[in-house]
């Protein structure tokens, strides 16, 4: 078996996004949304061990799990997730890039690009994982870093992205290492005067709670959540409270959600490389009021009418994509909400 540095040299030179350890397989790259092996050796249990142990210097005991990154001396940053199955070390590794692209080259809905000149209010990017979000959010928050006078905060699970300081201040925590959790985390934060915070995820009540009041107290806040389309959004972060408190926290979103928009990475035309589709749902007056109602099924009807403002939905999207030339009709169908209305808009 080669050594951890070669294995993640091979990596970056097949462009793979994540490497995976597994017991009796190949060591196998995820490349361009697709699994390949990267040889034909098959991992013994005691070479499973001592890739666990290079990869971190946490202990994974007889059961559980762990999260790490690991920097190598080329500069090469990797976030790790180190769990037992069967009783057998394994792993799966991010290869996190060293490079924050340009905003303007993600090829996102226009609107975007307006995103690092708005003052307060949230922001958030959804899709599942591996679907671009923290790229696109760290191209935003770097536009903010090269183009404001800011204080820019971020909390991350690890840390992805490296920002190198411009015009603005910039601090970036990492939970386990800079701050015990995302509670302790935030609840610091506003202590710290921040203009932009950046949360790694919404992951429980406390952490929307205090992201609400941030924004509702003058400051931009950018975060992640895992759901498939915009409006599904609205309803996770409500539904984490209590039947009692969702009138209220309705009430905050309306008044502090300013975009919500949600990615998946889908294969280009051709098979090379992978692009992002994006479903943009800019906060307007009509949309505010249906949050404000909890009438979240008729945010859809909205956001496919406020293409004035900026938005657009996942379907149209893809419809144009393929029309550009981005991606082929089959990939926009089994990537489509509605597949019989982007078949009917991408036949031949």
């Amino acid at each position: 078996m080669p050594e951890l540095n070669a294995i993640i040299s091979a990596a970056l030179a097949a462009r793979a996004s994540d490497i995976h350890f597994v017991y009796g397989l190949p060591i196998r790259f995820r490349v361009d949304g697709s699994l390949t092996d990267m040889d034909d050796h098959r991992l013994t249990h005691e070479e499973c061990e001592m890739l666990a142990r290079e990869l971190t210097s946490q202990t994974l005991g007889p059961m559980g799990e762990i999260d790490d990154a690991l920097s190598f001396p080329d500069g090469t940053r990797v976030r790790i997730n180190l769990f037992r199955q069967q009783g057998h070390a394994s792993a799966a590794v991010r290869i996190l890039s060293d490079h924050i692209p340009e905003l303007q080259s993600l090829g996102l809905p226009p609107a975007v690009n307006e995103f690092p000149k708005l003052g307060r209010g949230i922001v958030l990017v959804t899709g599942e994982t591996g679907s671009g979000k923290s790229t696109t959010l760290a191209a935003i928050l770097n536009e903010i870093n090269h183009t404001r006078n800011d204080h820019i905060i971020t909390l991350e699970d690890p840390i992805e992205y490296l920002y190198t300081p411009d015009r603005c201040i910039v601090n970036q925590r990492e939970i386990g290492q800079d701050t015990a959790s995302y509670a302790d985390g935030l609840r610091a934060i506003l202590r710290e005067d921040p203009d932009v915070i950046l949360i790694g995820e919404m992951r429980d009540l406390s952490t929307i709670e205090i992201a609400l009041t941030a924004a509702e107290t003058g400051h931009l806040v950018f975060s992640t959540l895992h759901t498939g389309s915009a409006p599904d959004a609205i309803d996770r972060m409500v539904e984490v409270f209590p039947e009692g408190r969702q009138r209220q926290v309705r009430m905050q979103l309306s008044m502090t959600l300013q975009a919500v928009m949600s990615q998946q990475l889908l294969v280009r035309k051709g098979g090379k490389g992978r692009v992002a589709a994006c479903e943009l749902m800019m906060v307007t007056p009509a949309i505010r009021n249906l949050i404000r109602e909890g009438k979240t099924p008729q945010i859809m009807n909205a956001l496919a009418t406020s293409a004035s403002e900026g938005s657009i939905t996942m379907d149209n999207r893809l419809i144009k994509m393929f029309k550009d030339k981005q991606i082929d009709a089959q990939t926009a169908r089994e990537a489509a909400h509605d597949p019989d209305y982007v078949k009917k808009n991408t036949m031949f």
